[in-house]
């Protein structure tokens, strides 16, 4: 695949063969993010562990000081006060059983995240076939199926994210946008990986994080030096 001048000049400001410490990587992966557009900066962090076994799996979600950068849309699944409740938080969307065959039939996805109180579950699980391949199922760990929906939409609005390893046991998450400043990158990146570490399962033996990338949308990856985060 040919690669764009673009792509070309920024790989030059990156040595392939170094692992770089957070805020040099922070300050290249800025300096690489020359697109017309704001990109995004992530994170790629691949970890020993083998998320086929249950006891393996590293899942759950972290609040970024600095959010995102992304407008992130809410939908609540509640009823009876915690509809009130959902909408004074600022939920972009809130309902319950009418919503359904709008997702289901209608291929209505115009939300990033859904939040659902216990007891909607039941109606919730019947959208599994939809939103679960694209990640967007409540879960407990994730703490999106909670009572507390005004902590939910609040911690979710102000930049929570949610991080779960892939097949191949790797963790893909934004840390924020290239027009963050440095120390807010590395702010939100530190936060990530501590929730991270944390959330190390007790099965999981040798080298915890294998790996650790730092890219933009455009630009290359640059790897940051693991020995220095744990």
């Amino acid at each position: 695949m040919k690669k764009g001048k673009r792509y070309v000049e920024a790989t030059k400001l990156v040595d392939r063969t170094n692992l770089y410490d957070v805020e040099d990587a922070v300050a290249l992966v800025k300096k690489a993010a020359s697109a017309k557009f704001d990109e995004t900066i992530e994170a790629h962090i691949r970890l020993g562990v083998d998320g086929r076994h249950a006891d393996q799996q590293v899942r759950g979600a972290v609040v970024l000081p600095h959010g995102t950068g992304k407008t992130v849309r809410v939908l609540v699944f509640a009823k009876g006060d915690k509809v009130d409740e959902a909408q004074a938080a600022g939920a972009d969307y809130v309902g319950g059983e009418e919503l359904i065959p709008r997702i289901q039939n209608e291929g209505w996805l115009d939300f990033d995240v859904v939040v659902a109180t216990p007891d909607m579950m039941g109606v919730v699980g019947r959208l599994g076939r939809v939103l679960g391949p694209k990640g967007l199922m409540p879960n407990p760990k994730a703490g999106t199926v909670t009572m507390d929906v005004t902590k939910a939409v609040n911690d979710i609005k102000a930049g929570k994210i949610e991080y779960r390893l892939d097949k191949t046991n790797i963790i893909h998450v934004p840390v924020g946008k290239a027009s963050f400043t440095e120390e807010q990158l590395a702010d939100n990146f530190h936060t990530l990986i501590g929730a991270i570490i944390k959330a190390k399962p007790a099965a999981a033996k040798g080298q915890y994080l294998r790996s650790v990338v730092m890219t933009s949308t455009m630009g290359p990856g640059i790897k940051i030096n693991t020995a220095k985060l744990s």
